[in-house]
């Protein structure tokens, strides 16, 4: 692999939303190569904390439920909107498999907190990676009801949920440009 391949990957890596996902299912073969890619994320003392719950099939409509009914109920009759209940209902169904975001904590606390959740998001960026160098699309949302997960799955003692990686198959759309301010912005030469 030439450094121009991995150039074009990260820099081609875009969410792909559910909403433009097509019936084409992804493969469990290819999620498994996924997973095996987010294993080997950097992780400071072999923590190792990144953890993964995959859905497919009526386990990923019943976390649409689930998410939609814990909407309703968390929130204020004139905050409820039908739309976004709706939306978040059609998120799970509309993907082919859903990766529940997990980190489990150092029983030891042997580094910081920041370092595992550090480690667990470039588990999901050598995911990201994966989908984007196999036209796979996907994307990681986190909203509020992240926080109500525990009433769906049972997490180990330590373990909580950082978000929900969708992952579904697209028919190609017209290149986006990147929207990122120049690097030269951002950096300082000593």
């Amino acid at each position: 692999m030439s450094m121009d391949d991995i150039n074009e990957v990260i820099r081609n890596r875009r969410s792909v939303f559910p909403v433009q996902y097509n019936e084409k299912a992804v493969s469990k073969a290819f999620i498994k190569t996924l997973l095996e890619n987010a294993n080997h994320a950097p992780t400071h003392r072999l923590t190792q904390p990144w953890r993964f719950k995959v859905l497919q099939g009526d386990a990923k409509d019943r976390l649409g439920v689930f998410l939609s009914d814990t909407y309703t109920d968390i929130t204020v009759n004139e905050d409820f909107s039908p739309f976004k209940h709706k939306k978040i209902k059609g998120k799970c169904t509309s993907a082919s498999a859903i990766i529940i975001i997990c980190m489990q904590r150092d029983p030891k606390e042997r580094i910081p907190e920041w370092e595992e959740v550090a480690s667990t998001a470039m588990a999901v960026q050598n995911m990201w990676l994966t989908c984007t160098a196999n036209d796979i699309g996907c994307y990681w949302s986190s909203p509020k009801l992240i926080e109500y997960m525990g009433d769906f799955f049972d997490f180990e003692e330590g373990e909580r949920c950082l978000g929900i990686f969708y992952l579904g198959n697209y028919d190609k759309v017209e290149e986006r440009v990147s929207k990122r301010d120049p690097i030269e912005d951002k950096v300082q030469w000593l």
